[in-house]
């Protein structure tokens, strides 16, 4: 869950709220790494130890590649997104948001952490911008009125959404919403989405359905996209295409 940034960057803080992402229940493991298919091919032929001679039985598959999946568990969607991003469960910790929540001040927030652009959450935008920094790493908030067309994919580590998410009380759906952080990102060519409460990453496709798919929520109300880029390509602004 976390709030809207304003235009530019901006290191804040804010606070913890009882209003949340909603629980999800899962196993003891705080994520998980599923198998998926990228890539392929029809096999291909093995020259033999015995000169002259080949081996026409087909090569071995490679492995398929590993995604990391975190899943929701209490209300800290916001790490569940960033770890997604990263693809790596130790990325953060709860106790690394805390302690950036607890040192930043007040004076320098972009909104307040209490009552910000998005919502109520555990951890704003604020928290996700200065850990994003402590790894190098940017959040660019992208200007809706813009077409995702001009987003230059190869320069973009990964993305994260916040987006009106259904709250429920066990498998009851309640008539409310929260504003709830996603994780988005390639691997091995796919596009995927890492939402923390679904059951595994769903696939978006190539980068043409991952503009489609953007396109489609933020035309939802209360969605808002930010660029998750090193800070080579934020200080350069290669984040966009030429034609921006």
């Amino acid at each position: 869950m976390g709030s809207a940034p304003c235009s530019g960057k901006g290191r804040g803080g804010g606070g913890l709220q009882d209003l949340g992402c909603m629980p999800w229940k899962l196993s003891k493991q705080k994520g998980v790494l599923v198998a998926a298919e990228v890539g392929g091919g029809t096999g291909g032929v093995r020259e033999s130890l015995d000169p002259g001679e080949l081996d026409l039985s087909p090569l071995p598959e490679p492995p398929p590649r590993a995604i990391y999946h975190e899943k929701q568990r209490r209300e800290l969607c916001a790490l569940h997104a960033l770890n997604n991003v990263f693809q790596d469960g130790a990325a953060f910790s709860k106790e690394t948001l805390q302690d950036i929540y607890q040192r930043l001040s007040p004076g320098t927030l972009v909104t307040p952490h209490k009552k910000s652009m998005l919502g109520n959450g555990n951890y704003d935008v604020n928290v996700i911008m200065a850990a994003l920094q402590t790894r190098g790493f940017e959040a660019v908030w992208w200007d809706k009125r813009r077409d995702v067309s001009s987003i230059a994919l190869s320069n973009v580590t990964g993305f994260i959404l916040n987006v009106p998410s259904n709250l429920r009380w066990g498998l009851l759906r309640l008539p409310l919403k929260r504003q709830h952080w996603i994780g988005v990102r390639e691997v091995g060519g796919v596009y995927y989405n890492l939402d923390s409460k679904l059951r595994g990453p769903h696939p978006i496709g190539d980068p043409d359905e991952l503009r489609k798919f953007l396109r489609h929520q933020l035309r939802g109300k209360n969605c808002e996209l930010l660029l998750v880029v090193s800070e080579e390509v934020e200080i350069h602004q290669t984040w966009r295409s030429d034609s921006c």
